[in-house]
């Protein structure tokens, strides 16, 4: 089963017409695919849309009543080549994953999907994961539209227009046949609000009433010559009819304001930021009613020429509010008014910042210096500047009443984490054999780059690591030390790292830290985990697949076993001329196994049975004061304290009370230099009468042997 249930949020999708939702945008999404009609769903782990597939995954009942397929893909190109089924079948299809990382993957399906469009709806919703909460390099999906001619949704975050986009996107798909992309911030996919919901709709075709026949149209075929006709219907009649279905279904909304000689055009996902900019500044009230009117751009590609003239016309300039770069509405608008022969002065980039995320006080700023350029003749410039001047006041008197900046808090592993010991036995070999290349990957096991380990030179994609030594691989006086996860591997490392190592006779190292999940997005279920979504077992093994294309140097050590992985590591780093070795870095994620045990072990312990749970500490009397373990380990539960000892000046080694007894600052220490520090206990609980008797016996045997330190306590 997976670690967390999402059983309560399934109840919600049952919800019929007229009754009210509750949750998340990303659930609300999920809804709405129901409401839509759709036949299939698919998708790749990936925050912040990875609830999607997962709320879905435990919504079995339902979705077979429905007929629905689901699919839990390897990887985000296979998601998106899931939507051919959408290319000759009247089917509504729709799949999932994060952007732009997980775009780019899918690039050459969505571009073969689009060439020769679809019949049935297809939807890519898209998890934009870009700004200050972003895990990935800061890239929009937008580039991915224009290129391939997709039509991207952008809706205002409120939870009933997301739900009608995301049914309005089917339709979009069906009317201009082609391939719609929506995408959703993460603030958004989190944001919690009500709806009021529809009846779930049962798709024509599904698993329960199957497709009669195949189609087969060879125009519907990417290839030459087929391709160029597919690329004139794209221009000549699919674009036209996807602006008329935007403008005729009012996909924008133009919100009126006080001034009639300005304005602002933005992209929907940006409203909440821009309102909360305009009620500080003093131009907008607290539902939403601004001073400066706003065109909202819900689908910001394509543009619909019509509705950009008729908002700008009878403006002295207007901000165009564009999160990212490179500015292509921007530029879109200003080509547009320019053909319309419509002088209105537009800005953008020059009052706000090129790249960044738009959050409210940036905002502040850029309108601040919009309204000073445009001088409008309905609202003043000087307040609003004045109000932003307040601001900086503030924070330069706040920065130095503190004197100094705030220190950084770089992320890092969790506590007990399996990964954390494989790259304190990175540092311990490096000790050993010199300084090693290490090619890093996507994943938790990324923030080894940072301190204390500073593990990982180069980080390319998911599943890369090993790819990306290649070009080094040969000319490095130690071998390079590639990273991987057990998501990575399945993703697309198995096929574009070790097969590629493997049929080039590279040198090299891989660690493959297997942790059962792809953990940093959920712990989603992928092949080593053993169970797929259905709990099914999936029957797939890292080694098997390895040895399966030709590895023949393959370890698995458990993680947590330092002292193995630090003599595998060495052997491996001298074993040269044996091609690519492997070592598998095996231990569950320690939060995953938390989720699950906790639970159990809070129902037995209520029930009064006997609980065993095992700590770490130091003894003080032995430590040294050398602190390795914690340079080593890194944990956050292994801090310092003043000793005991009034006589001892310096600190010495403490366990604090969140250790989870995974064991590492022990046997790293003691990899490190032998510490005979560290200690284990079992802490019992709800005893029986064995354990109480021992612990009799144990107070006795104690006593005799030194009955001074027994009197004194």
């Amino acid at each position: 089963m997976p670690e967390r249930s999402f059983r309560k949020e399934v109840e919600q999708l049952t919800l019929g017409d007229g009754e009210t939702f509750t949750g998340e945008g990303i659930l609300a999404v999920t809804k709405a695919l129901l409401q839509s009609g759709v036949s299939y769903v698919g998708g790749y782990q990936g925050a912040p849309v990875s609830a999607l597939v997962d709320v879905l995954g435990d919504a079995g009942d339902l979705l077979r009543d429905l007929g629905i397929h689901l699919e839990t893909n390897a990887n985000e190109a296979g998601a998106a080549a899931m939507l051919s089924a959408s290319v000759n079948y009247p089917i509504r299809g729709a799949v999932t994953f994060k952007s732009i990382v997980g775009t780019n993957v899918a690039a050459d399906a969505l571009s073969n999907l689009s060439s020769p469009g679809v019949v049935g709806g297809a939807l890519v919703i898209i998890g934009e994961d870009y700004g200050e909460g972003s895990s990935i390099i800061q890239e929009r999906t937008h580039a991915i539209a224009m290129k391939s001619q997709l039509w991207l949704l952008d809706p205002r975050p409120d939870l009933q227009l997301i739900v009608d986009m995301v049914e309005k996107g089917f339709e979009l798909s069906e009317a201009s046949n082609t391939p719609v992309l929506m995408e959703l911030r993460i603030r958004v996919c989190h944001m919690t609000g009500a709806f009021t919901a529809r009846d779930n709709k049962q798709p024509e075709f599904n698993l329960n009433n199957v497709i009669p026949e195949p189609v087969f149209h060879k125009d519907r075929i990417s290839l030459p010559p087929a391709t160029y006709v597919q690329e004139k219907l794209k221009v000549d009649v699919r674009w036209p009819a996807a602006i008329r279905f935007i403008a005729e279904n009012k996909i924008n909304e133009m919100r009126a304001g006080e001034a009639s000689d300005i304005g602002i055009v933005l992209q929907g996902g940006m409203y909440n930021h821009v309102i909360a900019a305009l009620r500080a500044l003093g131009l907008a009230d607290t539902f939403g009613n601004s001073d400066i009117p706003l065109y909202v751009l819900n689908c910001v590609y394509p543009l619909v020429p019509d509705e950009v003239e008729e908002f700008c016309k009878d403006k002295r300039a207007v901000l165009v509010v564009e999160e990212g770069q490179p500015n292509f509405i921007e530029k879109d608008i200003k080509a547009l008014l320019s053909d319309a022969d419509v002088s209105t002065r537009v800005h953008g980039k020059n009052v706000l910042p090129m790249a960044g995320e738009y959050v409210a006080g940036v905002l502040m700023e850029g309108i601040s210096k919009f309204l000073g350029l445009a001088k409008s003749a309905q609202i003043a410039a000087a307040p609003p500047m004045k109000a932003v001047k307040a601001i900086d006041d503030r924070k330069r008197a706040a920065l130095d009443v503190l004197g100094e900046p705030v220190p950084g808090r770089p992320p890092g592993f969790c506590t007990g984490c399996p990964e954390r010991p494989v790259f304190g036995a990175i540092n311990l070999v490096e000790e050993q054999v010199g300084k090693l290349h290490v090619s890093a990957d996507i994943g938790c096991h990324s923030f080894a780059t940072l301190e204390p380990f500073k593990v990982g030179n180069t980080i390319l994609g998911y599943g890369l690591g090993l790819a990306s030594s290649t070009g080094l691989s040969s000319m490095m006086k130690n071998p390079v030390v590639s990273i991987m996860g057990d998501g990575g591997f399945w993703h697309q490392g198995l096929t574009t790292s070790v097969a590629n190592h493997v049929y080039n006779k590279d040198e090299g190292v891989l660690v493959i830290l297997k942790n059962g999940y792809s953990a940093a997005t959920g712990h989603q279920h992928i092949p080593s985990t053993g169970t797929n979504s259905r709990d099914q077992a999936s029957e797939m093994n890292i080694a098997a697949a390895l040895k399966g294309i030709g590895v023949k140097w393959v370890r698995e050590i458990p993680a947590y076993r330092v002292g193995r992985m630090v003599d595998a590591l060495k052997d491996a780093v001298r074993a040269r001329g044996k091609g690519l070795r492997v070592i598998i870095a095996d231990g569950e994620c320690m939060l995953a196994r938390q989720r699950r045990e906790k639970p159990k072990t809070a129902k037995a312990l209520a029930s009064g049975k006997r609980v065993v749970r095992t700590r770490y500490g130091v003894d003080e009397d032995t430590c040294t004061g050398d602190h390795s373990c914690i340079r080593l380990s890194a944990c956050p539960t292994l801090t310092i304290k003043q000793p005991r000892d009034p006589l001892r000046t310096s600190p010495v080694a403490h366990v604090t009370n969140g250790c989870l007894g995974c064991g590492n600052c022990g046997e790293i220490a003691h990899a490190a230099i032998l510490c005979p520090s560290f200690y284990r206990t079992d802490i019992i609980q709800n005893p029986n009468w064995f354990d109480r008797a021992l612990a009799r016996v144990r107070r006795m045997a104690i006593g005799a042997i030194s009955p001074a330190r027994e009197m004194a306590r």
